[in-house]
């Protein structure tokens, strides 16, 4: 794909959403790293319910650690595997009392170093709660930057590296919003909604779905 093309799908993404973001629900920037850690193989909708009861009772480094791994369990038991995700909130929480006085490092080797956090999950921190041109690529960015020739690569870090190579710095501090959304509402893994999606014609699959005939006049 060439640089004029790539340019023009990120024009067209940022034209439909100016101000993309998470739709994970945080007030804080711990808030967003434990919705962050529950999030994986879950919705955003099912994360966000389960903090909707937990972060007014605990939103705190230390409030989370006093509930302890049973009292967390219940407040995010309707998380897919939610036990061993309680065992790596509280053991985060631990360690960014012990090591970081209680805040979240804004540092990507400190943030991997905490359980439950991988890169993925630090590049949602680092360009969500501080603001840094990082992409984070999960299963949807992965999907999208293939199907379309944007960045394709045979693994989640190649894409990321192609991504961050080839994004022009004026879209990369909210690619990763825009990609993630075209993704899971457009671009879908079954069926992708080619008749309704804006970048079409720039778009290198192969396999598009049929579009929708043109009105009659």
């Amino acid at each position: 794909m060439n640089p004029a093309k790539r340019a023009e799908i990120f024009r067209r993404l940022r034209d439909g959403n100016p101000a993309p973001t998470t739709e994970l629900v945080y007030t804080t920037p711990f808030e967003l790293l434990v919705a962050v850690v529950l999030s994986a193989q879950a919705t955003d909708v099912g994360v966000n319910k389960a903090t909707a009861r937990l972060f007014p009772a605990a939103n705190t480094p230390a409030a989370i650690l006093a509930l302890g791994e049973a009292g967390l369990r219940e407040y995010i038991k309707t998380i897919g595997l939610y036990q061993t995700k309680a065992k790596n909130v509280i053991g985060l929480c631990r360690l960014l009392l012990e090591q970081h006085g209680g805040e979240v490092p804004r540092d990507r080797e400190a943030l991997e170093a905490l359980p439950g956090v991988g890169r993925k999950t630090a590049n949602v921190v680092l360009n969500t709660a501080f603001g840094e041109s990082t992409i984070a690529v999960d299963t949807h960015i992965f999907r999208v930057s293939n199907r379309t020739g944007l960045a394709p690569g045979k693994n989640v870090r190649q894409v990321e590296d192609k991504l961050m190579k080839l994004t022009p710095a004026e879209f990369k501090r909210d690619a990763h919003h825009w990609l993630i959304l075209h993704g899971r509402y457009v671009c879908k893994a079954r069926k992708p909604e080619c008749g309704r999606c804006v970048i079409v014609d720039l778009c290198e699959f192969r396999g598009k779905t049929p579009l929708d005939p043109p009105p009659v006049r």
